[in-house]
């Protein structure tokens, strides 16, 4: 073999697979069709669970200065995030290219190899393993590997060759996205609905001016090139009546409403995260988000299997909690869509929508489907509140120290959180601790709806997410520990 997983695509989500993969010390190879980064940054910042995932990985420094919005949208009304417990919409003002760049970085300290200028043209599932042909300077080079991992985007050729099936529905219009130096335009950063068509435009430093813009009726074309800049601004013009051709394009981007899904995630040895797997309008900068949570669900699975210690079905477990997390991102942009994009015929129901989010049930249930904080998986039976969401980042104090709950979680492991001091449950999982770290802690102030109220222990996932909890989950500490992170080692 000549890497255990190969990840292909070098871009956020694959980078990402690649760092969690790597801290399990799994030897990978990033294969990307680029020779380099293009400098596009069709994202401007993450959603709230992707910052905290980011944090969870200790990679939120590398950042600087990060700006939370306390205020997003749905569809291009206003929405307030703090009626969430301390929440937020997220970081704002990253651009992909320092997103890809940090990640990068990450990769390359932990050992990870990248191979850029490499084209995947062929892939084959041969003897236990999958090989996979790609175009290079060099040449023809095939690859081997026990997984491959598309990481590739929404045109996926890893999902194209191993024949996953990617139904739903083609794009109704089409967009252009653009970056503008010069223009000092005036912030529309949820969107402005015209009589024309819906514009954006954000600042992203230097200058420079995010837009987005969509003209009504205008259809989809499958391009071979990007739009010239000559054909944005006349949009532009048409729409909002400025005129921004003396402005200098950073560069310009066309891209539309196609929405669909791979139907598993899994094939075999042959998965997919991200884009490759979903493809949906990116409304509420949940696309790059979305397909980082890919990576943290799948990597620790992944890294089991191949160390031969995952329990029977855990990397099956990918699909089954991040497809119909799929499915849902979907149904939500899908509507987004219909709302921000649609003509005159929707406003009574963007009025409607707009009263119903005045309401704090609504606008709780639109906050946590959007920042990705309210995903909970299916870990098992029990009443406690945080079985199977994401452990919040609470203060906790341990040996007269106060941390952080996220610091825990930089290594990838498993944590066996111990408020108690119990010493039978780290007795209990002594046979595990190649896996999960046992840390006994108290939180230094429980905060309402924290979930944290007269709990003694918690099993966290390496993602995050919250296994098992006493009091409130059925079954023992080792049952979890078993379906989670394989067998004990021998005593």
């Amino acid at each position: 073999m000549d890497a255990a997983v190969i990840v292909v695509g070098a871009g956020p989500v694959g980078l990402m697979l690649a760092g969690e993969l790597r801290l399990a010390g799994i030897d990978v190879l990033v294969v990307e069709r680029l020779s380099e980064p293009t400098g596009e940054s069709r994202g401007l910042g993450f959603t709230a669970r992707t910052l905290e995932v980011f944090n969870q990985r200790g990679l939120l420094p590398r950042f600087g200065d990060i700006e939370v919005n306390p205020r997003g949208h749905f569809g291009g009304i206003p929405l307030d995030y703090t009626v969430l417990e301390g929440a937020h919409f997220g970081a704002r003002g990253i651009v992909q290219a320092r997103t890809e760049a940090v990640l990068a970085a990450w990769v390359e300290e932990l050992g990870a190899r990248v191979l850029r200028n490499r084209e995947l043209v062929g892939l084959h599932a041969r003897d236990g393993g999958v090989e996979i042909e790609v175009r290079s300077p060099e040449g023809p080079v095939r690859l081997r590997a026990e997984y491959v991992v598309g990481c590739d985007g929404g045109r996926s050729s890893v999902r194209k060759l191993a024949n996953f099936e990617f139904p739903g529905t083609d794009a109704t219009r089409e967009m252009f996205l653009a970056d503008v130096a010069g223009c000092a335009l005036r912030p529309r950063p949820i969107g402005e609905k015209l009589p024309g068509g819906m514009v954006m435009a954000a600042p992203t430093g230097d200058g420079v001016d995010r837009i987005i813009v969509c003209e009504s009726g205008t259809p989809p074309r499958r391009r071979t090139e990007p739009p010239g800049f000559d054909e944005v601004a006349a949009a532009w013009q048409r729409i909002t009546g400025e005129d921004i051709r003396h402005g200098s394009p950073v560069w310009v981007s066309a891209f539309g409403d196609a929405t669909r899904q791979a139907t598993e995630y899994r094939r075999g040895r042959v998965l997919l995260a991200g884009d490759a797997a979903h493809t949906h309008l990116p409304a509420g900068g949940q696309g790059l988000s979305f397909g980082v949570q890919d990576a943290v669900n799948l990597g620790w699975k992944l890294a089991a299997q191949v160390l031969s210690r995952a329990p029977a079905g855990l990397l099956d477990t990918y699909h089954a909690e991040r497809h119909p997390a799929g499915v849902r991102l979907l149904r939500n942009t899908l509507a987004q869509g219909l709302l921000y994009l649609s003509g005159s015929e929707v406003e009574p129901l963007r009025e409607v929508m707009a009263e119903l989010m005045r309401l704090d049930v609504v606008g709780r249930h639109l906050a946590g489907m959007v920042s990705g904080l309210d995903l909970r998986y299916d870990v098992g039976d029990g009443d406690h509140p945080l079985l199977g969401r994401r452990l919040p980042d609470h203060d906790l104090v341990r040996d007269s120290e106060k941390i952080r709950a996220f610091e825990l979680l930089h290594p990838g492991r498993g944590v066996l959180l111990d408020f108690g001091d119990d010493g039978g449950l780290r007795t209990a999982a002594a046979g595990w601790a190649d896996r999960v770290d046992p840390v006994t802690a108290t939180p230094y102030a429980i905060d309402a709806g924290s979930g944290l109220a007269d709990t003694d222990a918690l099993l966290v996932r390496p993602d995050g997410h919250v296994a098992w909890a006493a009091p409130g989950a059925a079954g023992r500490l080792t049952d979890a520990l078993e379906r989670w992170f394989g067998a004990p080692l021998p005593t």
